[in-house]
């Protein structure tokens, strides 16, 4: 990113440490730090989304009827062309189209969000452990869905009633934070992310009430579904608006990198470097409350995505954001697609919840990233 004031281009330049040691600065070492060529984010990319497409189409063809990548392929090109097929393929078509495409979709979508919110709240709040859900916001998400099915709230929403209340209820867990954490000063990083866990234990509280209270209802399923995760019941009615989410996030993420790597420098840094913190601070957790809250709401907490995936794409592309936001939506998304694919085809007809891949796969590879001394999180 030619004219960053937080990073060079240049291989040569060293990297000195607060003890004055060059080649041990407290982050992810020298190597870490060094942005990849712009030749090879290129081709990072270009693989990543050839995967990408190809995993989406084997995704679709596997289940307890597998269809061949071949046979995929031309029924999803018949159904965006127009195409007819015969008579005798109207059921194998359907389970492509209306059951299998809109969850492989929705999986890929909320892969790449979760990974990207997980690189911006990590710069924001400058905390290597911080996901996307560390400001309550699935606790808020979970109480909406559990509130709506016990009530039977929002019935004018129809089908859409439980999501529309979890999306509801990760915007009042958001605001709730923000009034809780802001102060007259600033929005500091340690306050949001103090307010942000108790209030997620509060909203955790609220749900176990209203399980012990009204046993025997839908809550306790709604409860297991919002806080392990599932895309059950995606459709292509919940496209649209979770695409729209995650695809603007991306974009505008995009557009203010370089303040997130100012930011990311800490906030005395940032604001000789002419950052606002506490603006951007502000837009940010607005910016990624409507984001997560949409993703939540219709695949409810996948754990470990926000949080393991930024680290491993900074240790491939380095700490810059212009490259990190450019590989981690698509890493993300090819990750996604395999975990629910695992999750549905595993113990088959059983289906597993994806927090609990998600939290199998991402435990040994955040040890051991914590083991490995060339690498400190965040790369700073």
């Amino acid at each position: 990113m030619k004219g960053s004031p937080v990073a060079s281009e240049t291989p040569e330049t060293p990297v000195t440490s607060a003890s004055g040691d060059e080649g041990t600065a407290g982050g992810a070492g020298r190597d870490a730090q060094r942005p990849a060529p712009r030749r090879g984010l290129t081709l990072v990319c270009l693989a990543l989304a050839a995967l990408l497409l190809v995993s989406v189409v084997v995704a679709i063809g596997l289940g307890p009827s597998v269809i061949a990548p071949a046979g995929t392929a031309r029924y999803l090109w018949a159904a965006l062309s127009g195409g007819e097929i015969r008579a005798s393929e109207a059921t194998t078509y359907q389970v492509v189209w209306e059951i299998r495409a809109p969850r492989v979709l929705l999986a890929a979508l909320v892969g790449a969000g979760l990974s990207t919110m997980g690189v911006a709240i990590q710069a924001m709040v400058r905390n290597a452990l911080a996901d996307p859900y560390v400001l309550g916001v699935s606790s808020g998400a979970s109480v909406g869905a559990v509130g709506v099915t016990v009530t039977g709230g929002l019935a004018g929403f129809g089908i859409h009633a439980t999501s529309a209340g979890a999306f509801l209820g990760a915007l009042a867990a958001s605001a709730l934070v923000y009034a809780a954490a802001a102060a007259r000063t600033a929005l500091s990083p340690l306050r949001l992310i103090l307010t942000g866990v108790a209030m997620a234990l509060g909203f955790q509280a609220v749900m176990s009430v209203i399980v012990y209270l009204i046993p025997g209802s839908e809550a306790t399923s709604t409860v297991l579904y919002w806080t392990m995760g599932s895309f059950g019941a995606a459709s292509w009615a919940a496209l649209p608006v979770v695409a729209v989410a995650v695809l603007l996030g991306i974009a505008v993420l995009s557009r203010h990198s370089r303040a997130l790597d100012v930011m990311a420098l800490g906030d005395e840094t940032a604001a000789s470097l002419g950052v606002s913190p506490d603006r951007y601070r502000r837009g940010l957790l607005v910016l990624i409350s409507l984001v997560t809250g949409a993703m939540v709401a219709v695949s409810g907490a996948i754990s470990f995505v926000g949080l393991v995936m930024p680290h491993l794409v900074r240790m491939v592309v380095g700490a810059v954001h212009a490259r990190v936001l450019a590989v981690a939506p698509l890493a993300g998304a090819v990750f996604m697609v395999w975990v629910d694919l695992v999750a549905r085809t595993l113990v088959a007809p059983r289906e597993l919840p994806l927090g609990v891949i998600t939290a199998l796969v991402g435990v040994p590879v955040f040890v051991t990233l914590m083991r490995r001394r060339a690498y400190m999180f965040g790369g700073r």
